[in-house]
């Protein structure tokens, strides 16, 4: 494998370990690009730094305990493709759904876009139904 997708990968698994899993938004300006499209799968898209941590924090309020697991990881050129397995408790609403206490397991993918070493975009695809049937919501 040649360094540059080596170093990718080593930064998509810093996303999750580092700043997902231990909320240490110090490190963001050496993961993600200072214009960063951020798309996640439990809210609308989101850019730049603080964009980001806004929907981190949105996240973090309703699954206090929030983690994201890394299945699998692929990559090719400038782009990371990771299969995930998201886990949480559900103790702040979402969805205008009030705390359940429940925890909560649900999968999902991500793509990730790099420049100039960082990532510039990130397009996460977690499977919502699957939460939403979890948290008992009604469903349309």
């Amino acid at each position: 494998m040649n360094q540059i997708i080596a170093d990718q990968k080593k930064t998509v698994r810093r996303f999750y370990e580092e700043l997902w899993n231990s909320w240490n938004y110090a490190i963001i300006g050496e993961i993600l690009t200072s214009d960063v499209a951020f798309h996640g799968s439990l809210g609308a898209e989101n850019n730049g730094h603080q964009g980001f941590i806004d929907y981190a924090e949105m996240v973090r309020a309703a699954f206090p305990d929030f983690t994201n697991s890394i299945e699998v990881l692929i990559a090719e050129g400038d782009k990371v493709a990771a299969c995930l397995t998201y886990r949480g408790t559900h103790l702040g609403e979402i969805f205008d759904i009030e705390p359940t206490g429940r925890a909560i397991r649900y999968i999902g993918t991500a793509i990730f876009v790099f420049r100039d070493n960082l990532i510039s975009n990130a397009w996460v695809l977690g499977d919502r139904l699957e939460l939403l049937q979890q948290l008992s919501a009604r469903l349309p």
